[in-house]
C-alpha cells in the first residue's frame, strides 16, 4: 500500500524556485479576497476553488505534498463549476479568471513534480466535507457557499429536502474526486509508485 506521506522525501526536496511558485496561487487568493472585500461578500472565499489556491500556496511553501495533491484535485471541478455558473452566466473578470485558470495551470505544474498517489482523492473528499461544514457555520445562508445551506435552485424540483440532496451530492462528489485522482495518478504517479512498478517488473 502506498504511503500517503504529506512531505517530500528528504533526498528529493524541491528547489527554492519551485517553492516560490507558491507566490502565484497566493496572489490569486489575495486578489479574490480584495474583490469580495469590496463587495462585502467575503464568505465566497470559502468556495473550494478559492480556498484551494491558499492550500496550494501553503503546500508549495512548506513542502507539503499532500496539500498540493488535495488542492490540485479540486482545481478541476472548481474550473468546471466556475465556467458554468460564473463565467458563462456573469462573464469573466480578472481576479476570478486568475484564481481558476491560473490556479489550475500552477496546480498542473506542481503535480507533475510531486506526483499523485492513490489516496489523494480521499483526503480531497475529507477536506471538502470540512470546508462545507465551516461554510455552513461561518457564511450567510443566502450565499449558499459549497451548497452548504440549501438545495441549489436548479435542483429544487428534483429534491424536496436538503438532506437527500446533500447525500446524493456527496456521493457524486466522491465519485468525481476518485476519477480525477485516478487519472492524475496514471498521468503523474509518485516516484515511489514508479519505483515499485519497476521493481515488480524486474522480478518477473
Amino acid at each position: 500500500m502506498e504511503d500517503p506521506s504529506s512531505t517530500f522525501p528528504q533526498n528529493d526536496l524541491p528547489s527554492l524556485w519551485f517553492r516560490l511558485v507558491g507566490l502565484f496561487p497566493l496572489a490569486f487568493f489575495l486578489a479574490q479576497t480584495a474583490h469580495y472585500w469590496r463587495i462585502n461578500e467575503l464568505g465566497h472565499m470559502l468556495w473550494m476553488c478559492n480556498i484551494g489556491n491558499l492550500v496550494l500556496a501553503i503546500g508549495l511553501f512548506l513542502n507539503q505534498a499532500l496539500l498540493i495533491r488535495v488542492a490540485v484535485i479540486w482545481m478541476f471541478p472548481g474550473v468546471m463549476v466556475w465556467l458554468v455558473y460564473v463565467a458563462l452566466a456573469w462573464g469573466m473578470f480578472l481576479s476570478s479568471t486568475l484564481a481558476h485558470l491560473g490556479g489550475l495551470i500552477v496546480g498542473i505544474f506542481a503535480i507533475r513534480r510531486v506526483g499523485m498517489d492513490r489516496a489523494g482523492w480521499r483526503y480531497a473528499l475529507g477536506w471538502y466535507l470540512l470546508v462545507q461544514f465551516l461554510s455552513r457555520v461561518l457564511t450567510p445562508a443566502n450565499l449558499n457557499v459549497n451548497v452548504s445551506h440549501h438545495v441549489d435552485p436548479g435542483w429544487q424540483q428534483t429534491f424536496n429536502a436538503y438532506g437527500k440532496f446533500w447525500l446524493v451530492l456527496t456521493i457524486l462528489t466522491a465519485i468525481v474526486l476518485w476519477i480525477i485522482g485516478t487519472v492524475l495518478h496514471r498521468l503523474w504517479p509518485t516516484k515511489r509508485t514508479v519505483e515499485s512498478i519497476f521493481q515488480s517488473r524486474t522480478k518477473i
